[in-house]
């Protein structure tokens, strides 16, 4: 549906000195991602037009000037049979697709919403990745009533955190002449993070799912045939999960679990989400055997040794997993909601407390989060702290973001609410019975909530 109009290769600008060839070896944090699908965001700005397209274009270039790397290519190391690096040699680019929108059906305002929209309608403002090891492509799609930026990468090249970093210095170089400070350079030495053989050799090894790359599905694929939708919790809708939970717990004669505003949205959604999607058996969750899983990111940029500065360009993160019972999860009402949120809590509190055995078991537990399949798993993509909405190239904040790849990995999308004030806003993607479920779910819950 998007009619390409042209393709430019757009190369690192030196800031400085010349850009030299250069190899970053993938550590195991970027490992773990070496066969995962990709990640594919859109960005939708209301009344930019094409006149903003050469402004984009150079402030990528001036940005990658920074982030060479990410021009560069992900290749296995000449002459080796495992390890892989992310190569850059002077004059690697990255791809920037103008497009136009060809459905004159669909405009700006049908795709930059929250309600239930097709996936089939939002793939096509989402750029392929290139063939030859490419880790970063970008596509600007006209639309009427807007445009649409859409970015896809390669998560062994980097992480969300880098990503956000990225973004920003890109829209701060199309933006420049609005006075804010330059972001600080990204960190490339990915010698700070100290080798684990093992567990690179493991995740370099065939994934541990059969069914973790969709990237390759054709657009008429069962995952691009569903809907993608956004809720959002405010910050009182927020403090009412909390003070449910910490009531029951209180009622149990237990300690309240651990009390922020994500771990209420997790499992809040968690909740809404395990009801949604029925057992195996097609029985309702709450009747269904077997544990419910849910994985999100730990970001160890503080807590290894030594530390990883923030501006730290590679993957550093674990996936930090919750687990309960299914039927526990499902249950209604504040029952299912602490069940939820304490395996949440719980499972945090596991990842602050590390310790020396951490790493060791971390693939025992991600083996018995993906032995149980993406019908009884939710993963994490994103956070509240990225403030995706604040990335603006100088035509104004995005209306609406999407994660586009959440439809390919059975992941939920997390961000901060447009509203701002502390809310959390998040995609789903499901079919069309699962997702009118969640909404009955979600809607449920919220008028439980209010009471």
């Amino acid at each position: 549906m998007a009619r390409v109009l042209r393709a430019s290769h757009v190369a690192a600008l030196p800031a400085g000195a010349a850009l030299h060839e250069l190899s970053l070896p993938l550590t195991y944090l970027d490992a773990v991602w070496l066969h995962a699908p990709l990640v594919e965001g859109v960005f939708f700005y209301p009344d930019a037009t094409s006149d903003v397209l050469s402004n984009l274009t150079d402030s990528l270039s001036n940005a990658l000037g920074a982030f060479y790397p990410l021009a560069g290519r992900l290749r296995l190391t000449p002459g080796t049979h495992n390890p892989y690096e992310l190569h850059y040699q002077p004059g690697d680019g990255v791809t920037f697709t103008v497009a136009e929108y060809d459905n004159h059906h669909v405009g700006f305002e049908e795709l930059a919403t929250d309600g239930p929209t097709e996936v089939a309608k939002i793939v096509p403002l989402v750029p392929p990745l290139p063939e030859g090891g490419a880790v970063l492509v970008v596509q600007a799609t006209v639309l009427r009533g807007g445009l649409a930026i859409g970015v896809t990468v390669h998560h062994a090249a980097y992480d969300g955190v880098s990503s956000t970093h990225f973004l920003r210095t890109w829209a701060w170089a199309a933006a420049a002449c609005s006075g804010a400070s330059a972001p600080e350079p990204p960190f490339v030495d990915r010698s700070i993070i100290r080798a684990r053989d093992d567990l690179y050799d493991a995740f370099t090894a065939p994934r541990l799912s059969s069914n973790d790359d969709d990237g390759g599905k054709p657009p008429d694929s069962p995952v691009v045939q569903q809907l993608l939708a956004t809720f959002t919790l405010s910050t009182e809708y927020l403090q009412s999960i909390k003070e449910a939970v910490a009531g029951k717990a209180e009622r149990l004669g237990v300690p309240p679990p651990r009390a922020t505003s994500i771990i209420a949205a997790f499992g809040f959604i968690w909740q809404c989400y395990v009801r949604a999607k029925p057992g195996t058996d097609g029985k309702a969750a709450s009747s269904c055997g077997g544990r419910a899983y849910f994985l999100l990111p730990a970001d160890h940029r503080t807590r290894l040794e030594p530390p990883v500065p923030d501006e730290y360009l590679g993957n550093c993160l674990s996936p930090c997993i919750a687990s309960a019972p299914r039927r526990d999860v499902a249950a209604a009402g504040v029952d299912g909601l602490f069940t939820a949120c304490a395996a949440i809590a719980t499972a945090i509190d596991g990842v602050v407390r590390g310790g020396p055995g951490y790493w060791d078991r971390w693939m025992d537990w991600i083996s018995g989060a993906y032995s149980a399949g993406d019908d009884l798993s939710l993963t994490v993509a994103g956070s509240p702290r990225f403030r995706v909405y604040d990335t603006d190239f100088g035509f104004g904040r995005p209306a609406k973001v999407d994660v586009v790849s959440v439809a390919r990995t059975g992941a939920m999308s997390v961000a901060e609410a447009r509203s701002g004030g502390g809310g959390v806003e998040v995609g789903i993607s499901l079919s069309a019975g699962a997702m009118e479920r969640f909404n009955d779910c979600f809607a449920d819950a919220i008028a439980w909530l209010s009471w």
